[in-house]
């Protein structure tokens, strides 16, 4: 790297929430290994809901000291009691607006020789103001997939001609460049709402902001979604507009290493008990770090891994008291198993079954040899995770953009997937969940799926090495930067 004797600083924004700081500071490596200072500026996280990652931040800081991380002076959080009636993402992101004099402050206080660019997290367009007013690069780091950013690309436009909601259109395929057709009813939940919903306007706006910047790191790599890739090129994605360059940088995901040998003290229970199965053959459920399940759901998974006689490893979490979007800033203590579970399960399964109350190092247990496949509720990170592992998976999509991920992960283009039946109506029988885990760990279907996880795996390594696809695509982009300045 060439500039001068100081280094530059790059300044990375995340919109708070672990699934956003998490691949920020994977990306914080990146640009360390390039001989870049880094600082994350954060928001406070305005509750402390069993979802927000309470002390998520603290371990992060203490972990990686050789990132700077500056909290921004709070501001008071949004009244969530005095709105009942308006969604919690929008007063997010009102409260993510009144930080900008904040966030202009601090980059200000850096010398503007020093400050190579301003990377935002998806959610944070609003920040891009501020760096224009500056004339600071700005880049939109995109933690989901490419495929998940054609569709949002192009969605404003299929939605700007229509009077209704696209939830009406049930299942019927949407086809959108790039990607395989994807159900109406697959899209993120508040988009299917009335196009004049305030919601779904804002969330219109974001997704065209997103690539209002200089350009898109997204975490993916160049053979995992190829197609998706190659549309943001396609003059017919936006007609009438040109994208900003797309890198795709990733898999941007954790190395592991919680308790090697030498951490034999410290080593968790479930990867200990994995330590003592057969290679490849446990099924570890999780459904990352904000899904929540029925009680009566709960006790159907119980009976479908009874049943199927298989060994599994298995995250619960303690119910969520409503539906609602309310359930985000709920405290939720840790589970009951005793009144979670059937009834002798627990002792029944004894020995092929590890039961683990909310959560479980997901990497550490992923790459463990023993682990054969992963129900997942298809969040890009644990996506991500899971093919850096090279394990199968089982798709239990539950909100947000999971749905999307699904379809890419079982088609044809990435096919190291199956999905669980029953997902989209909001239960799936002990029957089902017995017969899919059977084939994704005994049966030829399986045999083949773990072959296409383990190519992947493979892919996924060679991209980020010297001259491979993500390593290349990152060089792109820091070579666009410093032609900017010139």
């Amino acid at each position: 790297m060439d500039n001068g004797s100081a280094k530059q600083t790059v300044v990375l924004f995340p919109g708070g929430g672990v699934g956003h700081v998490g691949p920020m500071v994977h990306l914080a490596k990146v640009f360390l290994d390039h001989g870049y200072d880094v600082t994350m500026v954060l928001m406070e996280p305005p509750f402390k809901s069993t979802d927000s990652g309470a002390g998520f931040i603290e371990r992060v800081a203490a972990s990686n000291p050789s990132i700077t991380f500056h909290v921004l002076p709070p501001i008071p959080p949004p009244d969530f009691a005095s709105f009942p009636d308006k969604h919690p993402f929008l007063l997010m992101l009102e409260m993510k607006r009144q930080y900008n004099d904040e966030l202009e402050s601090f980059l200000r206080s850096v010398p503007r020789d020093r400050l190579h660019s301003l990377v935002i997290d998806m959610f944070c367009t609003q920040a891009i103001d501020v760096a224009t007013k500056l004339g600071v690069p700005v880049y939109t780091f995109f933690a989901s997939g490419a495929g998940v950013l054609a569709v949002f690309t192009q969605l404003p436009a299929l939605l700007a001609g229509r009077q209704t909601g696209l939830k009406e259109l049930g299942d019927t395929p949407l086809e959108f460049l790039g990607v395989p057709p994807m159900p109406a009813s697959h899209l993120v939940r508040e988009l299917l709402e009335d196009p004049e919903d305030e919601l779904c306007k804002t969330m219109m706006r974001i997704w065209q902001r997103n690539t209002d910047t200089h350009g898109v790191l997204i975490n993916t790599f160049e053979s995992l979604e190829s197609r998706a890739l190659q549309a943001f090129k396609d003059p017919l994605c936006v007609p009438g507009r040109v994208l900003p360059p797309v890198y795709s940088v990733g898999p941007l995901v954790g190395k592991g290493g919680s308790g090697g040998k030498e951490e034999e003290a410290e080593r968790p229970e479930c990867l200990a008990w994995l330590d003592t199965q057969p290679e490849r053959s446990v099924v570890f459920l999780c459904w990352g770090s904000k899904g929540s399940l029925s009680e009566k759901q709960i006790k159907e998974i119980a009976a479908g891994l009874e049943n199927s006689g298989q060994r599994f490893l298995w995250v619960v979490r303690t119910p969520a008291g409503s539906d609602g979007p309310e359930r985000f800033l709920e405290q939720r203590p840790e589970p009951d198993l005793d009144a979670l579970m059937p009834e002798g399960f627990l002792e029944r399964t004894k020995g092929r079954g590890f039961v683990v109350k909310s959560w479980a190092p997901q990497v550490d247990v992923l790459q463990h040899p023993a682990t054969g496949a992963f129900v997942t509720h298809c969040g890009w990170n644990s996506t991500l995770e899971a093919i850096v592992a090279g394990v199968p998976m089982l798709c239990w999509p539950l909100g947000a953009e999971q749905m999307m991920n699904k379809v890419f992960m079982t088609e044809d283009d990435m096919g190291v997937a199956v999905e669980l039946e029953g997902y989209n109506a909001g239960f799936v029988v002990a029957e089902e969940i017995e017969a899919k885990v059977k084939l994704v760990l005994e049966s030829e279907e399986g045999r083949e799926l773990r072959e296409r996880a383990a190519g992947l795996k493979k892919e996924a390594a060679e991209a980020l090495e010297d001259g491979g696809s993500s390593r290349v695509a990152f060089l792109q982009f820091l070579s666009d930067v410093k032609n900017l300045g010139e």
